[in-house]
């Protein structure tokens, strides 16, 4: 049996491309908020009022439920906290 080789943990679990990226993107945007709320020694209420969501969410998010979170709930997330996301677009390999 030949081993496969994959990019990153999600190219190996996720079913298309397409799903990957998504899920790469969000891991990125969760962890960038996480490391924010963290780093600013921020409680999950203050968070939640912050981003504008409830504590549970913010709980969600700290645990890294990454099911529950579509990427456009974390850009709004991240921007509400004041954080700036950068996306670069590049060809496939």
């Amino acid at each position: 049996m030949k081993k496969q080789r994959f990019a990153s943990v999600w190219d190996a679990i996720e079913d298309t491309p397409e799903q990957a990226a998504n899920m790469k993107l969000r891991a990125v945007l969760m962890t960038g908020l996480r490391d924010h709320i963290t780093r600013t020694g921020m409680s999950q209420t203050e968070a939640a009022r912050l981003f504008g969501v409830t504590q549970p969410r913010v709980s969600d998010l700290m645990r890294g439920k990454i099911n529950l979170f579509a990427l456009d709930a974390l850009v709004n997330m991240a921007t509400a906290a004041g954080l700036r996301i950068e996306m670069h677009v590049l060809e496939a390999v």
